[in-house]
């Protein structure tokens, strides 16, 4: 099981038998790995922070001859170690949140998708909800406004302190549609843009979502190594058995 959760099954069928003599087919490593039933995490401490993201992964289609298509998964990441991910089943993400002692605030980050924030505002807090838009993100997007490099660090400056009203007033003006784009964009998510700074001088909590955007890359590099197409009903089975793995459960 630890062995064909970082490489292919090919692969780890050659690993096997060079470390032990042993041949267990790349076949035989993949019904292993289908039957397994894969224990529930437990996060054993209070829930305080949750980071919310979405990986692809690439899927046989039914009819021979036709192209490959992508797929969406959800992954989460619990105070910033456990990792659970699913494809096509963002309610079982849901119950799983719900059904673990969440913590009063509790804390949940992700980007500006908005199917991101759907799920977040599914998780039941016993108290304060704490939603905050990841800064990467944020700067990310405003640096794709272009123009006067001395207006976009103005703009970096205020969004640091969370001040969107004057963010607003600077950018408002600007007649591209990039701009208002970026305005409108600030309005969505208005409630979640926080004072950065003092956030972060205070360690208050996580201000990006570096988290589970790391989490994506590890899962990436079990679904995503070179080649690899998988059967959607595969999947579920694949990313439970990647964050077995990641969670130290195997």
């Amino acid at each position: 099981m630890r062995a064909s959760a970082n490489v292919s099954y090919e692969n780890a069928a050659k690993d096997i038998y060079k470390y032990t003599g042993m041949s267990i087919s790349a076949n035989t490593q993949q019904r292993i790995v289908q039957r397994y039933k894969f224990p529930e995490i437990e996060c054993g401490q209070d829930l305080e922070e949750i980071s919310v993201d979405g990986g692809k992964v690439r899927l046989r289609t039914e009819i021979k001859g036709e192209p490959c298509i992508w797929k969406d998964y959800k992954a989460i990441c619990i105070n910033q170690q456990i990792k659970v991910a699913r494809l096509g089943e963002n309610e079982a993400l849901v119950d799983w949140v719900n059904q673990q002692q969440l913590a009063n605030p509790l804390t949940c980050l992700g980007d500006g998708h908005p199917g991101i924030w759907k799920i977040i505002r599914q998780f039941s807090c016993p108290g304060e909800r704490r939603e905050i838009l990841d800064w990467f993100h944020l700067i990310e997007n405003l640096h794709k406004l272009g123009g006067s490099l001395k207006r976009l660090k103005t703009a970096e400056t205020l969004l640091w302190q969370g001040k969107i009203d004057e963010t607003l007033a600077l950018i408002s003006p600007l007649k591209a549609k990039q701009a208002q784009n970026f305005c409108q964009y600030l309005e969505t998510h208005r409630h979640r843009i926080v004072n950065y700074d003092y956030y972060q001088t205070e360690g208050i909590c996580s201000i990006g979502s570096g988290a589970i955007e790391s989490t994506i890359k590890q899962i990436d590099r079990r679904l995503k190594i070179s080649g690899a197409q998988w059967d959607e009903s595969n999947v579920s089975q694949v990313l439970k058995h990647r964050c077995a793995y990641l969670n130290n459960q195997l």
